[in-house]
């Protein structure tokens, strides 16, 4: 009995070790360490452009890396994550690789809750300071509208439509008095639910190639436009 108490004691501490480790980094700040220590600076002509983001950030060099192939287009997408999440490693995922515009994709995991609930105001703020520390750091801001969502196949029931419809409106307006660029992926892809269609995404939140297509004339148009301002 002795060894069986004992066993389950290693046991628990084992699993409160990794919760600690895992939580020590929430933001995920070592993702791109690597990455970003090997990355050299932009050359003095080269209009370099970090994609910040979450899985539809990522999924889209997963799944269309000739997109990316031969351009000054970095990456940073993490699947999951939100934006606190986001903001915190801001400064080293985007600022410290100096782009000349960063496109910002967010808040639809903040909606789910993925770490915990958000209100619309709490994810603005998150996005509002994000875009704060580009501007003062001479970086050119694209802040992309929230894709459609009508439900969210990891959490079902949270009807997600009509408060991402009112996060890009807040999305929107802040872009326009700021004088950043907005850029609309949502009334280019949504259906009669105000959802995603399957032909642009098979669970209905993250984009397949024919999604991806639809997006990327529109991002790139913004970067066009975020490096002429």
């Amino acid at each position: 009995m002795k060894k069986v108490n004992t066993l389950i004691l290693i046991c628990m501490l084992s699993i409160l070790g990794l919760n600690s480790t895992n939580a020590q980094d929430w933001a995920d700040l070592n993702h791109f360490k690597e990455e970003n220590d090997s990355l050299n600076l932009p050359a003095k002509n080269e209009n370099r452009v970090v994609f910040m983001g979450n899985s539809i950030t990522i999924g889209w060099l997963n799944k269309r890396p000739e997109f990316f192939e031969g351009k000054p287009y970095i990456n940073r997408g993490i699947s999951g994550q939100t934006t606190p999440q986001m903001l915190i490693r801001f400064r080293q995922d985007v600022i410290a690789l100096k782009p000349k515009v960063v496109t910002i994709l967010a808040g639809t995991n903040d909606i789910a809750g993925n770490t915990g609930p958000s209100t619309l105001e709490m994810i603005m703020d998150n996005i509002k300071g994000m875009a704060e520390m580009a501007h003062a750091n001479d970086i050119k801001v694209i802040l992309s509208s929230t894709l459609p969502a009508y439900d969210y196949p990891w959490k079902p029931g949270l009807e997600p439509s009509g408060k991402i419809i009112e996060l890009n409106k807040m999305i929107k307006e802040y872009a326009i008095a700021h004088g950043h660029v907005y850029l609309d992926y949502f009334s280019k892809m949504v259906d009669k639910r105000n959802g995603l269609p399957k032909k642009y995404a098979k669970d209905e939140v993250h984009p397949t190639v024919e999604g991806y297509k639809v997006m990327e004339p529109l991002v790139e148009a913004a970067i066009a436009e975020a490096l002429k301002n």
